[in-house]
């Protein structure tokens, strides 16, 4: 059969690297098509120029190639309806609807959600104005999480330490930092507690479990810095029990698939819970209606299951039929090598060497290249994803870095401690 994959970053590079694999490739014929793609993809994939914004140019290429599986990447497309055009046309598509797909769209729908189906989280309030914003802030005691509501690249979270910042941040926002992700805003109570993501898929009825993972989100050692998209993660997180990945489960994930499906609009593909984890349990921070970003490269190399088969059984609605996911028990570590800049304006065009980077078992996940004249090159703020395997996260983190040292890469920059609160408790 054939299969399409979207997106053009590291997540989708580990898609595509995991789907060359699968068993629903391997007729004579077969192909794996990605849209755009990057020079990773394309030693898994053939590229082709589809913009996902054009749903009718995606549909009808679908039906040109008889695509028997789309695999939707990154969040925008979905919250643009994508797959809503796709399904309406018969043709499987692993991702939510544009309705089910606010999960991760709308972080006020979100936290109304858990409030109405008693899913712990943190206390809000949401603002449609800067006054209103300012007066919330009210009720709230410092450091003060300001969040905007829509979608901004995994850089839309503002932790002000003091009612004045807390102000600023607020113009800033209301004021057009994020776009219209922006018009809207929720402010939460903080949180105390370590962080770490849990992974189900779902067809809106049936849910398995998919794993766990701990991301670096701040852009210097030491978690600090301003916010991105991630500088880095590991798989397990092991801080995430399986004590408490069972109550992740009854607490947390059941609850939204059941609130989304009696509320009619069931939600189907991968539910990534961003978690905290309290003294008085887990408590959701919000969720993404996609794979994460690095997190899905850990997942992928943990992975012992067919992953076509596994999005098929989530497209076709019968992942109950599907046993329980295998992830090997090694832990994966990557380390994201970013353009100088990042997470501001990045620069661009920087040459890039591999060298003998995955020599030692590492694979190197292409995030933001391009070539020009030959030459492998940096055309963004994330541009390698280095991930390594390992018996623990000290192992696999000493693997990721070594194959880091042997890239050679000017102009880009990594965090040197990823996985350091793991490595501190291995001792």
């Amino acid at each position: 059969m054939n299969i399409l994959l979207l997106g053009s970053g590291g997540r989708e590079h580990a898609l595509a690297w995991k789907l060359a694999q699968s068993r629903l490739l391997t007729e004579t014929g077969d192909r794996l098509y990605a849209a755009p793609g990057n020079p990773g993809i394309a030693e898994h994939a053939e590229l082709v120029a589809l913009d996902a914004t054009h749903h009718a140019a995606v549909v009808r290429f679908c039906q040109e190639r008889r695509i028997a599986l789309v695999v939707v990447g990154p969040e925008a497309p979905l919250v643009d309806g994508l797959a809503d055009s796709l399904r309406a046309e018969g043709i499987p598509v692993f991702g939510p609807s544009q309705a089910a797909a606010q999960l991760e769209g709308s972080k006020g729908f979100t936290k109304d959600l858990c409030q109405r189906a008693g899913i712990p989280t943190a206390g809000y309030v949401r603002a449609a104005s800067l006054d209103e914003a300012r007066a919330a802030l009210e009720g709230f005691s410092a450091p003060y999480v300001l969040k905007a509501d829509g979608l901004a690249a995994g850089k839309g979270v503002v932790i002000a330490e003091t009612r004045d910042e807390a102000n600023e941040a607020l113009a800033e926002m209301f004021g057009g930092q994020f776009g219209s992700a922006g018009a809207e805003v929720v402010i939460e109570e903080f949180m105390t507690g370590e962080e770490a993501s849990f992974f189900a898929l779902t067809d809106g009825a049936s849910v398995l479990a998919f794993g766990s993972a701990q991301d670096h989100k701040r852009v210097g050692e030491g978690d600090t810095g301003p916010n991105t998209g991630g500088m880095g993660a590991y798989s397990p997180a092991r801080v995430l029990t399986p004590l408490l990945e069972g109550e992740v489960l009854e607490r947390i994930i059941l609850p939204t698939v059941r609130a989304m499906a009696d509320a009619g609009t069931p939600y189907s593909g991968v539910l990534f819970a961003g978690l905290m984890l309290t003294s008085e349990g887990p408590k959701l921070i919000e969720y993404n209606a996609r794979f994460g970003d690095p997190e899905c490269q850990v997942l992928m190399m943990r992975l012992e299951d067919d992953l076509g088969e596994l999005l098929l059984a989530c497209a076709e609605n019968r992942l109950g039929t599907v046993p329980p996911v295998s992830l090997r028990d090694e832990v994966a570590l990557t380390v994201v090598m970013a353009a100088d800049g990042y997470p501001g304006t990045p620069a661009k065009g920087g040459a890039i060497d591999l060298g003998e980077a995955e020599a030692g078992g590492a694979k190197v996940f292409h995030a933001g290249t391009a070539t020009a004249n030959g030459q492998l090159i940096a055309n963004g703020g994330r541009v390698l994803n280095v991930t390594a395997t390992g018996n623990s996260v000290r192992e696999a983190q000493q693997r990721a870095y070594a194959a880091v040292d042997a890239i050679e890469a000017p102009t880009l920059f990594c965090r040197r401690d990823i996985g350091w609160r793991e490595v501190a408790r291995e001792g």
